[in-house]
This record gives structure tokens, C-alpha cells and sequence, in this order.
């Protein structure tokens, strides 16, 4: 019996190891191959990583969302869908802000009229282009009002998942019409030829960053229930950050990378598409198989509260242009003071 245990444990650490390895063979495809599409479509790489990396790294909301509404537990679906906004902005930019800073902590700059270079701390926030800030700002307005207004609605119902699902449908639309100016050059016959191979590869990457999180965080599951941590501390920590682990991954990946506006697409991306489509599913679905739900949003509140601080905050840095170590370091405050108060009330 112990022998089993220790096999069993042994075979959880190896799948851990294996799928770190997954990890980063996936999100470098990923990245790589989307920064391609990005350049044939001229999207931009926000566009792209608001679109189709969110999309993928959404994945694993996506199906707790599907699986919660037919199953009854749609309150576990908006816990983990407000969870995940907030680990998407305050863990992973606080991260990035301070391995960046690790990295390289100052960037000369030439100070005009003093005819010398002077270091300045270094940010995240690359220059976006005009199209692109409003993406990113769209994004966060969304993520911010709408948990807003459910609680003052009190009652999550059917057609507000209707809505939600519709703002997410009309504005991918939109976004696929709007263009950026071609950079590093023109494009040529054919690499335009291999945009779809270039498409699928980036899909296939993501994806694969999925699956790869989805056995990380199972293995991990085990170990901490072998430990004998409890359930309830294992489902506030292991499994709610692990719904996030593909964007953890994709994004930190992508600023050490030198490409913060992917990274920053993805981001607000997920947060945004957790918001309308997930959110949305979460609720207009049950009705749809004759189990409709009226959800009391105000037992969200404290989730609530800490996703509109984390956006707000993240607003401001955007609207500044400087997000460096200390700002970072902020972010990661922000987060621990979730953990301590989310469970603590467990």
C-alpha cells in the first residue's frame, strides 16, 4: 500500500516536470507563430492576443463555465471567472513588472538639451498604437462595469447572459475590421500564403498550453491532497490559480520575449472575455436545457470589490505609461490581500 503511494506520488512530480517542459515548448509556438499572423493581418499583436491567444487561454474557464451550468453549480463559475480577472492583471503583470526590472533594472534614455543619457526605470507598457490602447481600454472598461452593475442588479438571470454573450459577439466583429500599420516592412506573397498554417500553429500552441496546465494542475491537486491540505484551501489557491496558468504562462513568456502588447492583448483579452462570453454561457445556458438560473450577485461582492481595485489601478498605470518594479510589487500586494480574505472566509 505504501508502495503504491510513494509510485503514485513519484508519477504526479514526473507529470509536473513533464508538463513545465509542455508548458514552454507549447507558448513558444504560440508566440512565435502569432506574432506571424499578427503581421500578415496587421491586426497588431493586441488584436491577436485580444482574440485568438484569449480565446485559447480561456479554455479552461470556458469549460468550468459549461460544466458548472448543467450541473448546477453556476456560482462556481462566476467565483472563478471574477478569481481568474484578478490573477490575470495583479499576479501576472506584478510578475512580469519585476522580472523585468530583475532582468534589466534601467534603460538609458537621451534627455534633450543636457546632451547626456540618463537611466530611467524600466517599464512593461511597450508604445501602443492608437488602435490599440482603445482595445485595451474597451477591455477594461468591460471587465470593470459590468461585474458593477450586476451586483446593483442583485439577479442574474437569463437574458442578462443573452446580453453579455451579444457585447462579446458584436465587438470580435468589430475588432476584425480595424487595421494597424504595416511594421518591419512588407509582407510577402508568401508568407501570406502560410497565414493559415501560421493561424493553426498558434491555435495548436495554446491549446497545448492548455492541456499542459490542465495536467500540471491535477497532479498538483494530488500532492496537496497526499499532504492532506484541505479541499477547500486547495480549490481557493491550486485549482483557481490554474485556470489562469495558460495566460500566466503565454504572457510572461511573451514580455521576457520583448512582446508586452501580446501579452497586455491577452490579458485584458481573457479578463474581458470572462466577463461577456463566460459569463454570459454561465447564465443563458441552464435556460436553454429548461434549468434557468437567478443568481444573487451580491455574494460576489468581495470578488467584485478586488477586480474593479485591480482594474482601476491597472487603468491609471495604462493611461501613464509607467508600470516598473514598484507598481508590480503593488499588483502582488493587491493579490495577497485576495488570498487572505478570500480564505479566511472559507
Amino acid at each position: 500500500m505504501v508502495g503504491l503511494i510513494i509510485t503514485d506520488l513519484i508519477g504526479n512530480i514526473l507529470i509536473i516536470g513533464i508538463s513545465f517542459l509542455g508548458l514552454n515548448w507549447a507558448s513558444n509556438l504560440a508566440i512565435n507563430n502569432a506574432l506571424k499572423v499578427s503581421k500578415i493581418t496587421r491586426l497588431g499583436k493586441t488584436a491577436i492576443g485580444f482574440s485568438m491567444i484569449a480565446f485559447s487561454t480561456s479554455l479552461p474557464e470556458l469549460t468550468v463555465a459549461v460544466i458548472a451550468a448543467l450541473s448546477g453549480g453556476a456560482p462556481l463559475s462566476v467565483g472563478n471567472v471574477l478569481g481568474s480577472n484578478i490573477v490575470n492583471i495583479a499576479v501576472i503583470i506584478g510578475l512580469a513588472a519585476l522580472i523585468l526590472y530583475i532582468k534589466r533594472p534601467h534603460r538609458l534614455s537621451w534627455v534633450t538639451g543636457s546632451n547626456e543619457w540618463h537611466a530611467r526605470a524600466s517599464s512593461v507598457i511597450p508604445a501602443f498604437a492608437k488602435e490599440e490602447l482603445s482595445n485595451l481600454h474597451f477591455g477594461l472598461l468591460v471587465s470593470s462595469v459590468i461585474p458593477l452593475v450586476l451586483i446593483y442588479v442583485t439577479q442574474a438571470t437569463w437574458a442578462i447572459g443573452f446580453v453579455l454573450i451579444s457585447i462579446f459577439v458584436v465587438y470580435m466583429y468589430q475588432l476584425t475590421k480595424v487595421r494597424i500599420p504595416e511594421e518591419n516592412g512588407e509582407v510577402t506573397q508568401d508568407e501570406r500564403n502560410k497565414l493559415k498554417r501560421y493561424m493553426f500553429l498558434t491555435l495548436l500552441g495554446a491549446l497545448g498550453v492548455v492541456i499542459s496546465a490542465n495536467f500540471l494542475v491535477d497532479s498538483a491537486v494530488a500532492i496537496a491532497s497526499f499532504a492532506g491540505i484541505p479541499q477547500t484551501v486547495i480549490g481557493a489557491t491550486i485549482v483557481a490559480f490554474g485556470t489562469s496558468l495558460p495566460e500566466l504562462t503565454m504572457d510572461l513568456k511573451a514580455f521576457v520575449k520583448g512582446h508586452p502588447a501580446l501579452a497586455f492583448g491577452d490579458i485584458i483579452g481573457s479578463s474581458f472575455i470572462n466577463i461577456t462570453l463566460i459569463l454570459g454561457i454561465t447564465l443563458f445556458l441552464p435556460a436553454l436545457v429548461g434549468k434557468a438560473v437567478t443568481m444573487n450577485m451580491g455574494v460576489f461582492q468581495n470578488l467584485v470589490i478586488f477586480s474593479i481595485i485591480t482594474n482601476l489601478f491597472f487603468w491609471y498605470f495604462l493611461s501613464q505609461g509607467k508600470l516598473g518594479w514598484k507598481e508590480g510589487a503593488l499588483f502582488l500586494f493587491i493579490y495577497v490581500l485576495f488570498l487572505v480574505t478570500t480564505v479566511g472566509a472559507i
